[in-house]
């Protein structure tokens, strides 16, 4: 079930990537695939943070974020130019389980081979290994 979009009050991200964080100038993964989730992170729910107005029904347990519901399509809480500085999430602190899971390093420090290929589409550089390793 579509609600309609309204706009999120969390304020904008940096207007650029830092080592630590490439998405700031990215978004491509916000671009490329579905972001379903179990409905129990949307609000309205016990404890739900995902704003429900945002999302589409995919089964009676499952949502998706709105636009992303066939792959391939944009992120509704995605703001800004792909690959260009100053994009990001209008949700972020509020994103669900997949976004907060997707990580640009595996635990080894080797990049994300998804996140490689996404970037590499985009033209942007591709990640370096990280010397040290990633949190678990």
């Amino acid at each position: 079930m579509s609600q309609g979009i309204h706009a999120s009050p969390v304020p904008a991200a940096p207007a650029s990537a830092t080592p630590d964080n490439p998405c700031l100038d990215c978004g491509a993964c916000c671009a490329h695939y579905r972001v379903s989730f179990y409905c129990g992170e949307l609000t309205g729910g016990l404890g739900g943070f995902v704003p429900a107005e945002l999302t589409s029904q995919v089964t009676p347990l499952i949502a998706c974020m709105q636009g992303t519901e066939s792959g391939h399509g944009r992120c509704v809480a995605l703001r800004g130019e792909l690959g260009r500085p100053g994009i990001h999430c209008t949700i972020y602190s509020n994103r669900p389980t997949p976004c907060r899971e997707f990580a640009n390093w595996q635990a080894d420090g080797t990049p994300n081979p998804d996140c490689q290929k996404l970037r590499q589409q985009l033209g942007l550089p591709l990640l370096a290994r990280r010397t040290e390793k990633t949190p678990a």
